[in-house]
């Protein structure tokens, strides 16, 4: 089956993070929002056949997770991933943000240190500061167009920390971390007694020519010092739902984890997310495919546009995800007059790079995952204000 990705329904007016909360974050409607990680792509249709054939029954009563649902993330994970496990190693989580605050809830206290990887996705530097942690952050190098770790600095700053974030493909850069990588940091992390939280939610979207490797497969050190989370709701447009999943293989941390979700009541899921996230897994793999081959053509395209239009402007090609971490250092703006240039006089809303850490003074974060025209229309605003 071929699946359209050129035409996408108009969401303005639906309650859409994406398009009808630009005033309160950029302070006007008058924009083309290309900002939060959410895909303007239609939800597939054997997801949204799911959500319908469960409607038919007429009962949405108090839910758990359906043994078929449990069968399809089993074997996603082993296909996938290369992950063979059962269930009871398993748990449903509303969300991979709560899951990251509930981890903190449950292996460290306020005034606890946090590592954390910058430039990184925003809330990994504020759930911990909003619960009262201290984050400390490792500065990431890039190298040869991708981000890499600062192995020294990252030691050094490991040392007294509780626990480490780690974006795993990165958010924002889109770098799919080699195994080599991911062993070292488990090393590490061991070493000094810091548990790991690996959020894989972009795993993915990780593009053909490259590998996604799950931290807990990289040795046993991380296999035994880790939590992680997964959840198909970035990559088949479902974020609305609580269909995140998370996998603790080692027995005391999943004991204590698995312990906490369910003494707070945090067991049972949203009847809709166990069926779509079920149907996603089970029929999903060609509908990934194709979105993977469309999203490389936009990043194709984009950096072509930019080449031919704008060569001072450059973007950190991803190796999975569909965000773009777009360099502006070149126009000599501060973030705050980059931010209202972009706004107000390109009229497109763009994460800003200092939420993601001062190392993202200079840089945007610009979101593709949208249609072709959409993307040009994008590009073509940002050059029409170059300096």
């Amino acid at each position: 089956m071929q699946y359209d990705f050129n035409t996408i329904p108009a969401r303005k007016g639906t309650f859409c993070v994406k398009h009808d909360m630009t005033r309160e974050v950029f302070g006007t409607e008058d924009l083309l929002p290309m900002w939060v990680a959410d895909m303007d792509f239609k939800t597939p249709d054997f997801i949204l056949d799911a959500i319908r054939k469960r409607c038919d029954h007429e009962v949405l009563g108090y839910t758990f997770a359906p043994d078929s649902y449990k069968m399809a993330v089993l074997n996603w994970f082993q296909k996938r991933y290369g992950i063979a496990t059962k269930w009871n190693k398993m748990h449903f989580i509303p969300g991979i943000v709560q899951g990251i605050a509930f981890v903190l809830q449950t292996f460290t206290v306020p005034g606890d240190k946090v590592l954390i990887t910058t430039p990184v996705y925003p809330p990994f530097i504020n759930v911990p500061h909003r619960t009262g942690r201290i984050f400390v952050s490792s500065p990431l190098k890039t190298v040869n167009g991708r981000f890499t770790f600062d192995f020294e600095d990252l030691e050094r700053k490991a040392q007294g920390c509780k626990v480490m974030i780690l974006s795993n493909p990165h958010n924002p850069g889109g770098t799919v971390w080699t195994k080599e990588e991911l062993s070292q940091v488990g090393d590490i992390c061991l070493k000094h007694k810091v548990l790991v939280i690996s959020d894989e939610i972009h795993a993915d979207l990780t593009y053909p020519e490259f590998h996604h490797t799950s931290f807990t497969t990289v040795s046993e050190a991380a296999l035994h010092n880790s939590i992680t989370f997964f959840a198909p709701s970035k990559t088949f447009n479902m974020a609305g739902l609580a269909s995140s999943v998370c996998y603790v293989p080692d027995e005391e941390i999943r004991k204590t984890f698995f312990g906490f979700l369910d003494h707070n009541e945090l067991s049972l899921g949203n009847i809709f997310g166990y069926y779509a996230a079920e149907a996603a897994f089970a029929h999903g793999e060609e509908w990934l495919q194709q979105l993977l081959e469309y999203l490389q053509g936009n990043i194709n395209a984009a950096e072509q546009f930019l080449k031919e239009n704008c060569p001072e402007i450059t973007f950190m090609r991803p190796q999975a995800s569909f965000l773009l971490w777009m360099d502006f250092r070149s126009w000599h703006l501060s973030q705050k007059d980059l931010e209202r240039k972009l706004i107000y006089d390109a009229k497109i809303g763009l994460n800003n790079g200092t939420d993601f850490g001062p190392e993202g003074e200079g840089f945007m974060r610009m979101n593709i995952g949208t249609n072709r025209e959409t993307v040009m229309e994008g590009l073509r605003r940002i050059c029409s204000v170059r300096s």
